[in-house]
């Protein structure tokens, strides 16, 4: 009796020591959640969605983050500050995600930048621009990964010094995103361009712009010079009646992301050629990193990438990296890991500055060109963000945090 209950201990032994590599494996996953405008904005958010599945796949393939597999629930946020801060917190309260990060428009960013401050949970902005996201309404628990519209407007204004224009006239969306870029365009040209004026600007509501009086009202002012803002079927529709009408002969024109590939392949044989932009000319970047990246999203995708699916992947992988620092995917830890963090990526080094977490990630800036049948960049170089983010005075000044 004695040998029998021996060999069953035995045998129970070694199964669970047979066991032992598979219960670890079997750790749950570490949740993260993500919200964005995929139904109004398919344009941008779906190569970014294509991006961040990418980024996923690949660090799941290899073991994911500290022996657990990375699970990213993802929601549609609606295009709405009310729908967007609901579905977070059903994903926090529900889900149980550790983390949020995501999405576009720029006033639903700022909404979600005042959820992660209330819930104490940590929100990385993928692609909202308004500065408020890391100045006013910045908190602890609040990052973002692109370059805010002060950096990128920063980049543009250095090119109109060159130009010597002087008469300048604005045209934005009516909504924080919009509003946010025309203000720092009138702050930046008349601190660094002697003798510039704004002598029209015009202020389409988003996605309903009326093309015809919005450029007879700036071909009225006279300008020589036109900041834009617009983006989507807005700005297809701007340059179209813009080129009809000769609107932007003989005048400098300055646009923040028309040289994403989003918003100017719709353009087709439209492009405005010599327009001077922010963008993302993929397929002339030759670094071995961003080229691996290119390849197997074209692999995975049959499409070619957008600047959304460069965020998309960024935005995950810097997650990743954030979360090894840190030993876990616990608040508090996450955020000290990140804060003043360098990373390695495909673009090449970012550094997430910690006072006011908006990280150094530059742009790309160029000037569009027909190029057969559909537009590019040309003539562009990359410009790191560091030299156009906020003083660190200004953002003391003005954070509450």
């Amino acid at each position: 009796m004695a040998k029998v209950s021996m060999a069953r201990w035995f045998a129970l032994g070694l199964a669970l020591a047979l066991g032992a590599p598979t219960a670890q494996a079997q750790q749950p996953p570490i949740k993260i959640g993500e919200l964005n405008s995929y139904a109004k904005w398919a344009a941008f958010t779906v190569p970014y969605r294509n991006g961040w599945q990418l980024a996923q796949d690949e660090i799941n393939a290899k073991g994911g983050v500290l022996g657990r597999k990375l699970e990213i629930i993802s929601r549609e946020d609606g295009s709405t500050t009310g729908d967007t801060t609901r579905v977070a917190e059903e994903l926090v309260t529900r889900e149980g995600v550790s983390l949020l990060f995501g999405s576009f428009l720029s006033n639903v960013g700022v909404a979600m930048a005042d959820f992660a401050n209330q819930k104490k949970i940590v929100y990385i902005a993928a692609e909202p621009l308004t500065d408020a996201v890391t100045m006013a309404q910045g908190n602890r628990y609040t990052f973002r990964i692109r370059p805010n519209n002060f950096m990128q407007v920063g980049m543009l204004v250095e090119q109109a010094k060159a130009s010597g224009a002087k008469r300048w006239a604005i045209v934005a969306p009516n909504y924080e995103y919009g509003q946010s870029a025309a203000q720092v365009f009138k702050r930046l040209i008349q601190e660094r361009v002697p003798g510039a004026e704004i002598v029209a600007e015009q202020y389409p509501a988003l996605g309903k712009i009326e093309a015809g009086p919005t450029v007879s009202a700036i071909e009225q002012a006279k300008p020589d010079g036109i900041f834009n803002v617009l983006f989507g079927p807005d700005l297809t529709q701007f340059v179209r009646e813009g080129n009809t009408r000769g609107l932007f002969e003989k005048k400098s024109i300055l646009s923040l992301l028309t040289g994403e590939p989003e918003w100017l392949l719709p353009l087709k044989d439209e492009v405005p050629e010599g327009w001077t932009v922010t963008g993302y000319p993929w397929d002339q970047i030759t670094e071995p990193k961003h080229k691996a990246f290119i390849d197997a999203y074209r692999a995975k995708f049959n499409d070619t990438p957008r600047l959304g699916s460069l965020l998309g992947y960024m935005v995950v992988t810097m997650i990743r990296d954030t979360i090894e620092r840190a030993g876990s995917a616990e608040t508090d830890a996450f955020i000290k890991a990140m804060q003043d963090a360098k990373f390695d990526t495909v673009i090449g080094p970012v550094t997430m500055r910690g006072s006011d977490h908006q990280a150094s990630m530059g742009a790309w800036v160029g000037k569009l060109a027909l190029k057969g049948a559909t537009g590019g960049m040309a003539d562009w170089t990359y410009k790191d963000g560091t030299p156009f983010m906020h003083s660190e005075a200004e953002v003391k000044a003005v954070r509450k945090d």
